[in-house]
C-alpha cells in the first residue's frame, strides 16, 4: 500500500465482480492506498451503472461522496476509467446531489415495507391479466381506474432508465420534477403520464389484488402482492456523486433528449 499524504482524501475502492474491475481495484489500491468504506472520505466505484446503484444503496446512510469509473457497459452514472491522475480528478470533480424516493408498500397480508429508490419506484402486474390501479396525487384522486401493465414514478436521474423505455419524459436534474409514467396503459387510452412537483405524494391503490396481483419494486428490491404503495421524495437522504467536468451528469441527461 502506498503512503498517503496528509492532504489526500482517504479512498475506498469497490469493484464489480468482473475480472477487469477486480484487477483495476487491486492496481488502484496499490497506487493510491485504500481504506474501508466506513473510513473513506470518497468511495471510488469500479464497474457499471448496476455497481454504482449497489454502492449508493449500501452506503446510503453514510452520505460519502462516490466517484464512479466505468468498467461496465452503459456507465451513465460513471466517469471514464483512467488509472492516472485520480487525486487531481477528485479535487476538480463537480458534485451532483441526487434525492431518492421513499416507497411505503403494504401487502395483502398487511405487512408494511419501506424501501429507498434512486432511479424509480415501479408497480408491475404479476399475472397474465392487466392490473387495475387507482392513482392519487397529494390526496386528490387523479385516475380512479388505470388499466395497465404497471406504472412508475421516476427521479430525474432515473428518468433516462426504465422510465425512458416506457416512453416517459427525460427530466433535467434541476427541474424539480418527478415523472409519473404508465406501463402499457390500456385505459384511459390517451393517458401518457404526468409531470409532478418533486414534493408530490403519489399513492397507488391496487383495485383487485387477489385476481390481478401486483408487485412493487424500488430499484432492484421487489415486494410481492401489494395493495397500496405510497411514493414520496426522501429529501432527508441526499446522495452525492462526483463527476469530471467534461462528464457532468446534468449535461448527459440534457444530451439524451437529442439522442438519435
Amino acid at each position: 500500500m502506498s503512503a498517503r499524504s496528509n492532504s489526500a482524501p482517504r479512498l475506498a475502492f469497490v469493484a464489480a465482480s468482473t475480472p477487469v474491475a477486480r484487477a483495476a481495484r487491486v492496481a488502484l489500491e496499490k497506487r493510491y492506498g485504500g481504506v474501508t468504506t466506513a473510513q473513506a472520505d470518497i468511495i471510488v466505484a469500479l464497474g457499471g451503472d448496476g455497481l454504482m446503484l449497489h454502492t449508493l444503496h449500501r452506503n446510503i446512510r453514510r452520505r460519502t461522496p462516490i466517484f464512479g469509473m466505468n468498467l461496465g457497459t452503459v456507465g451513465f452514472l460513471l466517469n471514464q476509467y483512467r488509472a492516472g491522475g485520480l487525486l487531481a480528478r477528485l479535487k476538480a470533480a463537480r458534485q451532483v446531489t441526487l434525492v431518492p424516493l421513499r416507497m411505503l408498500a403494504t401487502t395483502t397480508r398487511g405487512k408494511r415495507h419501506e424501501v429507498i429508490a434512486i432511479n424509480e419506484v415501479s408497480l408491475l402486474r404479476s399475472s397474465r391479466q392487466t392490473a387495475r390501479i387507482a392513482v392519487s396525487v397529494d390526496g386528490h384522486m387523479r385516475l380512479p381506474d388505470l388499466h395497465c401493465d404497471g406504472a412508475l414514478v421516476a427521479t430525474p436521474a432515473g428518468s433516462t432508465a426504465y422510465n425512458l423505455s416506457a416512453h416517459g419524459p427525460i427530466l433535467p436534474l434541476g427541474a424539480g420534477l418527478l415523472a409519473l409514467t404508465p406501463i402499457n396503459a390500456f385505459r384511459p387510452r390517451r393517458w401518457r403520464g404526468a409531470l409532478l412537483p418533486h414534493h408530490s405524494k403519489v399513492e397507488f391503490i391496487v383495485l383487485d389484488p387477489r385476481k390481478r396481483p401486483v408487485a412493487a419494486a424500488a430499484d432492484s428490491v421487489e415486494i410481492a402482492d401489494v395493495v397500496k404503495v405510497t411514493v414520496t421524495e426522501a429529501n432527508d437522504i441526499p446522495l452525492t456523486l462526483l463527476f469530471d467536468p467534461e462528464h457532468d451528469l446534468e449535461e448527459r441527461i440534457l444530451k439524451e433528449q437529442f439522442a438519435p
